[in-house]
């Protein structure tokens, strides 16, 4: 159980008004085929797993068993600053308590210098443009602890260790893949740092409220810090009004937070639907980025269930303006 002492200070992170991170390399849909599936509007639906990332409350309220090993690839490619971001993960949780293992390696290309190169073709105005690349791993126990019937606080502790790497993009990679072997970067040392989420959830009836905040502590590693992020969300579950397996949500960012590609506060919508028998589900949703970035996505997902129990769960994101494009696989198993 999670101490009392603990369980305060969480909420008063959550409470906090806090300025945004200066420098950061990281957004906060990499994780969860079904949160992914839902647009990332996911704070007050995670039960599953993957709540270590999205909810360290959510656990609380979900299976008395549910373990996931999934991989996940997002990219924008077509435009400068260009990004990629791929994440192998492993989670498990039973109330109380779960433990989680995430690696993540975000690559991003910075614009060229447009001196001197207005008349260069795409290829050439690509070549030693700046690449820089964290890849990082995060190992982490998440506690949870009840306040009072329906109103859960938790906690994810976690050690993450980063690597940050830089270089050029040579021009030899075909347009629109983005510059990703590790050969090609001058390499810093890798450091550790040791970090939590907090997160609450309430539920009451058919209405869950949560709220997140990840990256308590800011770590940074060399050039690149990993921004705060605090979200809200609302979802309504259908199955407590009328014993329709549907389950509909919104998430907000609360404040902005700084990434490589630009500044973000994202609102998103997602819809999850049930069928025959709960062997089959079905996602949809969509997020924009509200800072005027110009990103926006719309995601679909389903879940297949195999045997009782046991899930494969999928999803895919396909982006507007941002030309945002990405996928990922899981499977999990829940009782």
């Amino acid at each position: 159980m999670l101490p009392r002492r603990l369980t305060c200070v969480a909420l008063l992170w959550i409470g906090a008004v806090t300025p945004p991170a200066v420098a950061s390399a990281q957004s906060a849909e990499l994780v969860g085929s079904r949160a992914l599936g839902m647009g990332g509007a996911f704070v007050a639906v995670a039960s599953d797993s993957s709540a270590t990332w999205w909810n360290p409350a959510g656990i609380a309220a979900g299976p008395f068993l549910d373990v996931a090993m999934a991989q996940s690839r997002v990219e924008v490619a077509e435009r400068l600053p260009a990004w990629r971001q791929k994440v192998s993960w492993f989670a498990l949780a039973t109330p109380p308590i779960g433990l989680s293992y995430y690696r993540f390696r975000i690559t991003d290309i910075q614009p060229f210098d447009p001196t001197g190169q207005g008349g260069a073709d795409r290829e050439e105005r690509r070549a030693g443009v700046p690449v820089r690349s964290l890849s990082a791993s995060q190992l982490g126990v998440t506690l949870v602890h009840t306040l009072l019937s329906g109103v859960h606080a938790g906690a994810t502790l976690k050690y993450v260790r980063g690597t940050v790497q830089a270089g050029r993009d040579d021009g030899r990679a075909a347009p629109g893949v983005l510059l990703d072997r590790g050969d090609a970067f001058d390499e810093g040392d890798g450091e550790g740092r040791f970090d939590m989420d907090v997160g609450v959830l309430a539920v009451a009836g058919a209405v869950r409220v949560g709220a997140r905040m990840r990256n308590v502590l800011k770590p940074r590693f060399g050039p690149v810090r990993l921004p705060r992020q605090t979200r809200v969300g609302v979802a309504i579950d259908a199955v407590a009004l009328a014993r329709t397996p549907l389950t509909l949500s919104v998430d907000a960012d609360v404040e902005r937070y700084a990434t490589a590609w630009g500044r973000r506060r994202v609102v998103a919508l997602g819809g999850e639907q049930w069928l025959r028998d709960g062997r089959l589900a079905v996602r949809a949703g969509g997020r924009v980025n509200t800072t005027g970035g110009g990103e926006r996505a719309a995601t679909a997902g389903a879940s297949v269930a195999v045997r009782a129990g046991v899930y494969l769960d999928g999803h895919v994101v396909r982006g507007g303006t941002a030309d945002e494009r990405g996928w990922g696989l899981a499977a999990r198993v829940s009782y």
